[in-house]
Parts: C-alpha cells; sequence; structure tokens
C-alpha cells in the first residue's frame, strides 16, 4: 500500500481555502467562530505573527455567501462544519488589509497609498457580489469613505441583499510605524480631525447603525489607535481579554502535543527524540498568557510552525531556534523609554528576573498613543506589543526563551558588550574536551570583564545565567539545544544544555544550579571550597528527573557560584546519581 504524501506545513501560508485545498496541516480553531459571534464589532489584537491574517482568511470563506457550494469541501471536517452556527455563507464579505498600506513621511502620500489599496479591493469586492448590488460604479479618484458609501447604500436599495461582513486586518499597521518611529505630529494629523483615515471608520460605523454591514472583525496589535479614533467609531469592543476567546489564536499544549506527533508520523521522523523535542519547543515558544487567570499557556503560532518546517524538511532543528524573519522590534523599548539609558535600565532590570509590576486593569482599558509612552504604562505596552506577558496576577515577564535571548541580544547592543570576537577558542576548546567549567571561565572573563564594575549592582544570577545562554546560543546552537529555568517534578532548572538528536553529541547533557552573592553580602569567595549540600541536592533531583524521562541520556552536573564581579566557583558533580 502507497503511503499517502504528508501533509505540508503552512509557515507563510494565510490563505484558508489553499492550506485545506492543497493538503496543508491545519490546527482547527474553527470552534472558536462561534464565540466570536457573540460580539456586533469586536477588535481582536494579538503580537506579530500569531496567526492574525490566516483566521481573517477563514472567517472570510466561512461566512461568504458565493462560497456556500464550497462549505463542505472546506469546513466538512472541521469542528464548525460539523456543528455550524447558521449564520455560514450569508454575507457579502469585504476584507481588506492595511499592513499592505505603504507607510510615508508625507501624509497625502499615504492617503493616496491607502486610497488605491482600498478602493481596488472596493471594486474587487463589487465585481464579485455583482448579482446582488447590481452595477456600482468605484472611482479610483474618489476616497475610500465615498466609495465605501456607494457600496453600502447599493446595499440597503436592493431587496434581499445580503448584509456586508467587513473584515479588517492589521487595522493599526501604519499608524503604530508612526508612533515607533516618532513621528507623533503625522500620528496626529491620521487619528484627528477630518482625517482620511477617521472619515473611513464614520462611514463604517454609519454602515453597522443602518445594517447594511451586519458584522465586522478587526485585528491588530496595539489599542492605542482605536482609542484615539473613539469619538468616530464607539461601537468597537476589544475582546481581546475575554475567557472566551483567549485560545482563539496561538496553540495551546495539547494542540501542539499533536502537532508535533502528526508531523513526526508524516515525515517518518525518530519517535525516540519526540519528547526531547516537545521540551524543547515548550522552552522556546509556549508561555503567552493574554489573561491574568488564564489556565494555559499559548504558544506563537508562526514560530513554531517555522521550526516544524525545518524540522521536518532538514531532518534537524534548526540552527538559529528564532525565526529571523519574526524577530520582535526591540526598538520599541528605546521608544517607550525615550533614549537608550532609560532602556538600558529596564532591560537590566527584566534580565534580572524581576519582572515587571503591573495593575490588570490597565491591560482591560484602551489608551491613546500619549499613555502609551507614560512610565506607568510600560507594562501595558510591552504586554500588548507581545514583549512580555502575564505570569502571575502581579507581575509581567518574559513569555518564553525566545524573548530571553532577543532582550539579552539587546541589552548587548546598548551596553556595548562584544559578543562577536574573543570567543571562538572558547567554544572551540569545548567541542573538544567537553569541560563546561572551562568555559563558563571563557564566558567570565570575555564577557562579564565588559562589565564595568559600577554596573554589578544590575546583576544577579538570572542576569548571569541568561547571558551566558545568549552566548552559547550564537556559538554552539549547531551541535547543542539550551534551557533556562526549565520545569521539572523537583523544581526549574537554572541552566542546561542537551546534543542535538541528529548530532556527534547526541544523548549528552549538562546540568547547572547557580548561585549569586553580592560583593557586600560578606562572603568570601576564598573561603568556598565546596558546593552548598542543598545546592548540590537539587541539582542531583533536576537529573533524576531528566533520567526518568531520558534514561538514555548522560548528565554531568555542576554547580556555580559566583560572587559579584570578585569571581565564581564550579564545582563538577561529575554524572554520579545515574
Amino acid at each position: 500500500m502507497t503511503k499517502r504524501a504528508p501533509k505540508k506545513l503552512p509557515y507563510a501560508v494565510a490563505n484558508f481555502e489553499k492550506v485545506i485545498e492543497e493538503g496543508y496541516r491545519f490546527v482547527d480553531k474553527t470552534e472558536y467562530i462561534r464565540s466570536l459571534e457573540e460580539f456586533e464589532v469586536p477588535v481582536f489584537l494579538r503580537p506579530r505573527r500569531f496567526g492574525k491574517t490566516l483566521w481573517c482568511s477563514t472567517l472570510e470563506c466561512y461566512y461568504d455567501i458565493l462560497r456556500k457550494e464550497k462549505f463542505e469541501a472546506l469546513f466538512g471536517e472541521l469542528a464548525i462544519g460539523k456543528n455550524p452556527t447558521g449564520l455560514q455563507n450569508s454575507f457579502m464579505v469585504l476584507r481588506l488589509n492595511f499592513s499592505l498600506v505603504q507607510v510615508s513621511a508625507d501624509m497625502s502620500v499615504l492617503e493616496r497609498n491607502f486610497t488605491n489599496l482600498c478602493n481596488r479591493a472596493l471594486e474587487a469586492f463589487a465585481v464579485h457580489y455583482a448579482a446582488f448590488l447590481g452595477a456600482v460604479s468605484i472611482e479610483e479618484h474618489l476616497p475610500v469613505s465615498e466609495n465605501l458609501d456607494r457600496l453600502l447604500l447599493a446595499q440597503k436599495s436592493r431587496k434581499d441583499c445580503p448584509a456586508l461582513y467587513l473584515i479588517i486586518d492589521e487595522y493599526d499597521n501604519f499608524s503604530n510605524q508612526y508612533v515607533t518611529t516618532g513621528q507623533d505630529a503625522l500620528y496626529q494629523d491620521l487619528t484627528t480631525g477630518d482625517s482620511f483615515f477617521r472619515t473611513f471608520f464614520k462611514v463604517v460605523k454609519a454602515g453597522c447603525e443602518s445594517r447594511a454591514i451586519g458584522k465586522v472583525f478587526i485585528t491588530g496589535v496595539l489599542p492605542i489607535t482605536m482609542d484615539d479614533l473613539t469619538s468616530g467609531f464607539n461601537i468597537a469592543e476589544i475582546v481581546t481579554l475575554k475567557p472566551s476567546l483567549h485560545g482563539m489564536l496561538g496553540f495551546t499544549q495539547d494542540e501542539v502535543d499533536a502537532y508535533l506527533t502528526a508531523v513526526a508520523c508524516d515525515y517518518d521522523l525518530p519517535t525516540e527524540d519526540l519528547e526531547q523535542t516537545r521540551q524543547l519547543v515548550k522552552n522556546w515558544y509556549n508561555g503567552y498568557r493574554f489573561l491574568p487567570n488564564a489556565k494555559e499557556t499559548l504558544y506563537n503560532a508562526t514560530i513554531l510552525t517555522y521550526f516544524l518546517k525545518n524540522w521536518a524538511l532538514d531532518r534537524e532543528y534548526p540552527q538559529d531556534m528564532i525565526d529571523p524573519n519574526v524577530k520582535t522590534d526591540v526598538r520599541w523599548i528605546e521608544r517607550l523609554g525615550f533614549g537608550e539609558g532609560t532602556s538600558l535600565a529596564l532591560i537590566q532590570d527584566l534580565l534580572r528576573g524581576e519582572g515587571m509590576p503591573f495593575d490588570a486593569n490597565s491591560l482591560s482599558d484602551k489608551f491613546n498613543a500619549t499613555r502609551f509612552f507614560e512610565t506607568d504604562h510600560y507594562a501595558a505596552s510591552l504586554f500588548f506589543l507581545g514583549m512580555l506577558t502575564v505570569k502571575d496576577e502581579d507581575r509581567l515577564d518574559f513569555p518564553n526563551q525566545t524573548l530571553a535571548t532577543i532582550f539579552a541580544q539587546y541589552h548587548n547592543q546598548l551596553a556595548r558588550v562584544e559578543v562577536s570576537k574573543g570567543y571562538t577558542e572558547w567554544f572551540k576548546a569545548f567541542r573538544s574536551d567537553l569541560d563546561l567549567g572551562k568555559l563558563f571561565d571563557g564566558y567570565w572573563k570575555t564577557y562579564m570583564g565588559q562589565i564595568p564594575a559600577q554596573a554589578f549592582d544590575k546583576v544577579n544570577e538570572n542576569f548571569i545565567r541568561t547571558t551566558f545562554f545568549e552566548v552559547c546560543t550564537r556559538y554552539l546552537s549547531r551541535h547543542f539545544s539550551f534551557g533556562i529555568e526549565v520545569n521539572y517534578p523537583s523544581g526549574r532548572c537554572d541552566f542546561e544544555m542537551t546534543g542535538r538528536p541528529e548530532g556527534a553529541y547526541r544523548n549528552r547533557k549538562w546540568i547547572v544550579e547557580f548561585k549569586y552573592h553580592t560583593k557586600s553580602s560578606g562572603v568570601d569567595l576564598e573561603k568556598i571550597v565546596a558546593p552548598d549540600p542543598v545546592d548540590v541536592a537539587q541539582v542531583e533531583g533536576y537529573k533524576r528527573d531528566a533520567l526518568a524521562q531520558f534514561p538514555e541520556l548522560s548528565i554531568r552536573t555542576a554547580v556555580c557560584v559566583v560572587v559579584g564581579n570578585v569571581g565564581f566557583r564550579w564545582f563538577d558533580l561529575g554524572t554520579r546519581g545515574r
């Protein structure tokens, strides 16, 4: 019997029809359509690359009246196809994607770009639904608001004409670019007065009130533009923090487990490596919690699919665990802090593992661009940008190793720490002698040696393990995978590294417990001649946990004790305890 072709992995594929018709693997989120119908004009915010555009395409196919004959083919195997809402295939769908609008420092040029893009979409809509609307003339030289008004009048004038379902993807894409680049005057021109943007949303509001527009769905990243448009579009409801919609975009752990198993089966990947792969992606991509009381965390869907596609096609993990095309633009931090000095201090606090205190109410409120840059709103701003996520009811922190790595890299840039020169020989030697203590000595001399003595009040255990982790990933990611604060039954491991399954160091693992004392603590480094038995018991407990799960591993443990900028003691505990 011939084995069927494996399902393709939809990295950078955001067309629902293509995903279904061309045999891509699809994580079924369609049951959320039912919950979404509870809202008339919902605005759903998520950080970049969470699958917003594919979801908009899914809604378009579900509600489009002209796709009625394709409903079974597209949705028959999915949750919503087996139990539809009753509104399927009952609208004329107008879908606009504002991320395609080219930004300009000249407001008139931006308006022209907006007009050209949207008028083409309106013209295509008028042709597509001509059987319902009759002949509607879309004039390319007219403002988008006027052409949209023509369509809405045509809808109202025709008996039994379906209402519109308006989908606006990335509604704040170009307005956010003005904010992040400090073009405040242009942002104000865009969102105040009688600007073309505000006028467009006023027409949308009028269409909703007349019921020519039956439903609206809007995606974006930040609430600020919607807040600044409020007087002209006060019918929108930001639903990002609704419990019923928390898992609508992003993958749950159960969904990822099923995804991993299916990909391994489809592509004949070694099943004995599946659990290690599961732990790896969990550390790197899981951790987003968009509600303080959410029961489970979410994965960034696009970045996970980047990993899976590389793993499936190359039969090895990608060397760079962070998709280079979707790295978070942490230069937002500079804009928030109005300069490198404040940004560096903020990043150092985060790398120390202290997180950022927040008021849960600040996440649920809309706030305008002015408040976005107020110190009291830093936490909410970083939350919506996807840089920090809810860790508990009082604190935001990095969601995963991806963001911890990106922030460590940005710290190096702002602090002028050299990470490209002077390290090669240390890492080359490690690949031969596998002496992690010697490698840490190289990191201490080469990396920490660049940290000024007066800056050590911003250094702690978490800072050290995170920066050591980041440097190691730069030079050894071809051979090893790394983890920080990895969860085990007996606790959270500070640092670990594991040979990649396809490489020469397969089944080798190191687990390290770090302990840090400030210089002023009174701890005398010279008198530390042995590790604390409590620390030894802790790291050996992590080893037992790891061996219970992966008995084939050879695990070496160590305790590293650091005293301020004085130095460190590395205690290699060997591979005992197997």
